[in-house]
Protein backbone atom coordinates (compact mmCIF):
# COMPACT_ATOMS: atom_id res chain seq x y z
CA UNK A 1 0.00 0.00 0.00
CA UNK A 2 2.65 2.48 0.70
CA UNK A 3 4.48 1.66 -2.56
CA UNK A 4 0.74 2.55 -4.07
CA UNK A 5 0.69 5.86 -2.21
CA UNK A 6 4.50 6.66 -3.42
CA UNK A 7 4.01 6.44 -7.26
CA UNK A 8 0.38 7.93 -7.27
CA UNK A 9 2.24 10.83 -5.08
CA UNK A 10 5.47 11.53 -7.59
CA UNK A 11 2.82 11.12 -10.83
CA UNK A 12 0.56 13.70 -8.91
CA UNK A 13 3.88 16.07 -7.89
CA UNK A 14 5.30 16.13 -11.31
CA UNK A 15 2.36 16.78 -13.18
CA UNK A 16 1.11 19.54 -10.89
CA UNK A 17 3.27 21.99 -12.64
CA UNK A 18 1.85 21.08 -16.07
CA UNK A 19 -1.94 21.55 -14.37
CA UNK A 20 -3.07 24.62 -16.29
CA UNK A 21 -1.04 23.20 -19.84
CA UNK A 22 -3.88 20.03 -19.38
CA UNK A 23 -6.42 19.91 -21.59
CA UNK A 24 -9.39 17.47 -22.29
CA UNK A 25 -11.51 17.58 -26.08
CA UNK A 26 -14.54 16.59 -23.30
CA UNK A 27 -14.43 19.73 -22.07
CA UNK A 28 -15.72 22.82 -23.73
CA UNK A 29 -16.29 25.16 -20.60
CA UNK A 30 -14.93 25.54 -17.19
CA UNK A 31 -18.04 24.56 -15.35
CA UNK A 32 -18.77 23.14 -11.76
CA UNK A 33 -20.16 19.24 -11.67
CA UNK A 34 -22.21 18.10 -8.94
CA UNK A 35 -22.88 14.45 -8.48
CA UNK A 36 -23.69 11.60 -6.87
CA UNK A 37 -20.95 8.23 -6.02
CA UNK A 38 -21.46 4.78 -5.09
CA UNK A 39 -18.89 2.14 -4.19
CA UNK A 40 -16.89 -0.01 -2.01
CA UNK A 41 -14.07 -0.32 0.58
CA UNK A 42 -11.71 -3.51 1.25
CA UNK A 43 -10.53 -1.39 4.69
CA UNK A 44 -8.43 -2.61 7.21
CA UNK A 45 -6.61 -1.51 10.27
CA UNK A 46 -2.81 -1.28 11.14
CA UNK A 47 -0.28 0.05 13.69
CA UNK A 48 3.05 0.25 12.48
CA UNK A 49 2.65 -1.41 8.76
CA UNK A 50 -0.31 -1.67 6.23
CA UNK A 51 -1.23 -5.34 6.50
CA UNK A 52 -3.96 -6.79 4.21
CA UNK A 53 -4.31 -10.30 5.49
CA UNK A 54 -7.82 -8.51 7.90
CA UNK A 55 -9.09 -6.87 5.14
CA UNK A 56 -12.95 -6.43 5.28
CA UNK A 57 -15.44 -5.18 2.46
CA UNK A 58 -17.71 -2.23 3.28
CA UNK A 59 -20.25 0.77 1.45
CA UNK A 60 -19.26 4.22 0.56
CA UNK A 61 -21.57 6.17 -0.90
CA UNK A 62 -21.36 9.75 -1.19
CA UNK A 63 -21.81 13.53 -3.31
CA UNK A 64 -19.24 15.59 -4.78
CA UNK A 65 -18.74 18.57 -6.28
CA UNK A 66 -16.10 18.93 -9.03
CA UNK A 67 -15.13 22.54 -9.57
CA UNK A 68 -12.61 23.96 -12.38
CA UNK A 69 -9.65 26.00 -11.41
CA UNK A 70 -8.42 25.87 -14.72
CA UNK A 71 -8.23 23.62 -17.72
CA UNK A 72 -7.47 20.17 -16.84
CA UNK A 73 -7.39 21.12 -12.84
CA UNK A 74 -10.27 20.85 -10.19
CA UNK A 75 -10.71 20.89 -6.82
CA UNK A 76 -13.11 18.04 -5.97
CA UNK A 77 -14.51 18.40 -2.33
CA UNK A 78 -16.71 15.47 -1.17
CA UNK A 79 -19.31 14.24 1.47
CA UNK A 80 -19.56 10.53 2.04
CA UNK A 81 -20.91 7.54 4.64
CA UNK A 82 -17.62 5.48 4.44
CA UNK A 83 -17.72 1.98 6.41
CA UNK A 84 -14.01 1.35 7.88
CA UNK A 85 -13.08 -2.06 10.27
CA UNK A 86 -11.24 -5.10 9.70
CA UNK A 87 -11.85 -8.76 9.99
CA UNK A 88 -11.40 -11.55 12.37
CA UNK A 89 -11.26 -14.88 10.94
CA UNK A 90 -12.03 -18.02 13.39
CA UNK A 91 -12.75 -22.10 13.34
CA UNK A 92 -13.20 -24.15 16.51
CA UNK A 93 -15.18 -26.72 17.39
CA UNK A 94 -17.69 -24.44 19.54
CA UNK A 95 -18.15 -22.15 17.41
CA UNK A 96 -17.66 -23.66 14.23
CA UNK A 97 -16.03 -21.30 10.98
CA UNK A 98 -16.72 -17.60 10.58
CA UNK A 99 -15.44 -14.37 10.96
CA UNK A 100 -16.11 -11.16 13.18
CA UNK A 101 -16.65 -7.95 11.49
CA UNK A 102 -15.84 -4.92 13.04
CA UNK A 103 -17.15 -1.74 11.70
CA UNK A 104 -16.31 1.39 11.95
CA UNK A 105 -19.51 3.85 10.42
CA UNK A 106 -17.54 7.02 9.51
CA UNK A 107 -19.05 10.61 7.87
CA UNK A 108 -16.26 11.89 5.80
CA UNK A 109 -15.38 14.79 3.87
CA UNK A 110 -12.23 14.48 1.73
CA UNK A 111 -10.76 17.28 -0.58
CA UNK A 112 -9.52 16.44 -3.67
CA UNK A 113 -6.78 18.05 -5.99
CA UNK A 114 -7.94 16.49 -9.24
CA UNK A 115 -5.34 16.61 -12.63
CA UNK A 116 -6.51 15.38 -15.67
CA UNK A 117 -4.07 13.87 -17.90
CA UNK A 118 -5.73 13.41 -20.72
CA UNK A 119 -9.36 13.07 -22.43
CA UNK A 120 -10.46 10.25 -19.99
CA UNK A 121 -7.92 9.68 -17.08
CA UNK A 122 -7.15 11.77 -14.41
CA UNK A 123 -5.02 11.52 -11.08
CA UNK A 124 -6.32 13.00 -7.40
CA UNK A 125 -4.95 13.62 -3.65
CA UNK A 126 -5.55 15.03 -0.91
CA UNK A 127 -6.65 15.00 2.46
CA UNK A 128 -10.02 13.87 4.77
CA UNK A 129 -11.29 14.20 7.70
CA UNK A 130 -13.80 11.89 8.77
CA UNK A 131 -16.59 11.88 11.79
CA UNK A 132 -17.03 8.42 13.64
CA UNK A 133 -20.89 7.64 13.93
CA UNK A 134 -21.27 4.40 15.16
CA UNK A 135 -19.17 1.11 15.80
CA UNK A 136 -20.35 -2.23 16.15
CA UNK A 137 -18.84 -5.85 15.89
CA UNK A 138 -21.03 -8.66 13.61
CA UNK A 139 -20.74 -12.62 14.27
CA UNK A 140 -21.00 -14.04 10.63
CA UNK A 141 -20.99 -17.48 9.22
CA UNK A 142 -19.05 -18.66 6.17
CA UNK A 143 -23.09 -18.50 4.51
CA UNK A 144 -23.42 -14.76 5.20
CA UNK A 145 -25.71 -15.22 7.80
CA UNK A 146 -25.40 -12.67 10.72
CA UNK A 147 -24.88 -15.29 14.15
CA UNK A 148 -25.34 -11.44 16.46
CA UNK A 149 -24.19 -8.14 16.80
CA UNK A 150 -22.89 -5.73 19.49
CA UNK A 151 -22.86 -2.17 19.06
CA UNK A 152 -19.90 -0.63 20.70
CA UNK A 153 -19.77 2.89 22.59
CA UNK A 154 -18.61 5.36 19.99
CA UNK A 155 -17.13 7.44 22.44
CA UNK A 156 -14.64 5.06 23.67
CA UNK A 157 -12.76 6.12 20.31
CA UNK A 158 -11.78 8.99 18.84
CA UNK A 159 -14.60 10.52 17.04
CA UNK A 160 -12.57 11.94 14.23
CA UNK A 161 -10.10 10.66 12.02
CA UNK A 162 -7.80 12.14 9.73
CA UNK A 163 -5.36 11.52 6.43
CA UNK A 164 -4.13 11.43 3.33
CA UNK A 165 -6.09 9.83 0.36
CA UNK A 166 -4.68 9.23 -3.58
CA UNK A 167 -6.15 7.93 -6.86
CA UNK A 168 -6.90 7.30 -10.42
CA UNK A 169 -9.79 7.83 -12.57
CA UNK A 170 -11.60 7.39 -15.84
CA UNK A 171 -14.26 9.86 -17.14
CA UNK A 172 -16.56 8.36 -19.78
CA UNK A 173 -18.65 11.69 -20.47
CA UNK A 174 -20.46 12.32 -16.79
CA UNK A 175 -19.67 9.05 -15.36
CA UNK A 176 -16.02 8.28 -13.68
CA UNK A 177 -14.74 4.79 -12.39
CA UNK A 178 -12.01 5.26 -10.14
CA UNK A 179 -9.84 3.79 -7.41
CA UNK A 180 -8.53 5.28 -3.92
CA UNK A 181 -6.28 4.46 -1.23
CA UNK A 182 -6.84 6.36 1.72
CA UNK A 183 -4.08 6.22 4.73
CA UNK A 184 -5.24 7.42 8.14
CA UNK A 185 -3.15 8.88 10.34
CA UNK A 186 -4.95 9.18 13.77
CA UNK A 187 -5.28 6.57 15.90
CA UNK A 188 -9.12 4.89 16.11
CA UNK A 189 -9.00 4.24 19.93
CA UNK A 190 -9.15 6.73 22.95
CA UNK A 191 -5.94 6.62 24.48
CA UNK A 192 -6.37 4.94 28.03
CA UNK A 193 -9.51 3.78 27.42
CA UNK A 194 -10.40 -0.22 26.59
CA UNK A 195 -11.30 0.28 23.61
CA UNK A 196 -7.78 2.27 22.62
CA UNK A 197 -6.18 -1.07 24.63
CA UNK A 198 -8.40 -3.85 22.21
CA UNK A 199 -7.71 -1.81 19.03
CA UNK A 200 -4.12 -1.68 20.10
CA UNK A 201 -3.47 2.39 18.74
CA UNK A 202 -5.05 1.28 14.99
CA UNK A 203 -5.52 3.05 12.71
CA UNK A 204 -7.36 2.82 9.21
CA UNK A 205 -6.11 1.75 5.84
CA UNK A 206 -8.65 1.79 3.07
CA UNK A 207 -8.47 0.75 -0.68
CA UNK A 208 -12.30 1.91 -2.10
CA UNK A 209 -13.48 1.62 -5.90
CA UNK A 210 -16.49 3.32 -6.96
CA UNK A 211 -18.44 4.89 -9.78
CA UNK A 212 -19.00 8.44 -10.06
CA UNK A 213 -22.33 10.32 -12.01
CA UNK A 214 -21.86 13.93 -13.02
CA UNK A 215 -24.85 16.71 -13.46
Amino acid sequence: MKKLVAVLSVAFLGTAAMAQEQQTSSESSLSPKFGLKLGANLSNLYVDEVDDNNMKLGPNVGFFAKLPIARGFSIQPELTYSNKGAKLRYDNFFQGSGEYRFNLHYVELPVMAVINLGSNFNIHGGPYISYLAAANIKDMDDNGTINGATELNAENFNRFDAGLAAGIGVDISNVTIGARYSYGMSEIGKSGSLSGNLTGDSKNSVVGIYIGIGF
